[in-house]
């Protein structure tokens, strides 16, 4: 009677995560509307409406564009994050990033150019073209 759309907004993902676990190596893109943990590593691009964690076994390189990203590992390329770019002490980050805020613990490695965007929330577009 009702016609019901397959597609599910982003409130409806809150609280599931996608987790790559350790020694999983991904060559490749990544598209996901959800948060996603990485504890292996990616050779290739993510793109998310959600939150990125890089667990301290992860490691990334390529290009991200994401809502907000924890990194504890290693990352590599071109990084786009919205709202906030936490990194621990255990990271390491190298290439261009774009951020709205940046909170850096001391200890971790930040060698990238960095510019700060105001603070207007933006979607991410998450689906393949």
């Amino acid at each position: 009677m009702f016609d019901k759309k397959n597609k599910q907004p982003y409130t409806d993902l809150l609280g599931k995560t996608n987790r790559i676990v350790e020694a999983t190596q991904i060559k490749g893109d990544i598209f996901s509307p959800a948060d996603f943990r990485l504890d292996g590593e990616l050779i290739g691009n993510f793109t998310s409406n959600g939150k990125l964690v890089i667990g301290p076994s992860g490691k990334v390189i390529g290009d991200i564009v994401c809502k907000n990203a924890d990194i504890e590992g290693i990352f590599k390329g071109k990084l786009i994050v919205h709202e906030l770019l936490n990194l621990k002490a255990t990271a390491t980050v190298e290439g261009e990033i774009s951020i709205g805020k940046l909170a850096i613990e001391p200890g971790a490695i930040f060698t990238a150019t960095c510019v700060m965007k105001t603070t207007e929330t933006k979607e991410v577009n998450a689906t393949r073209s």
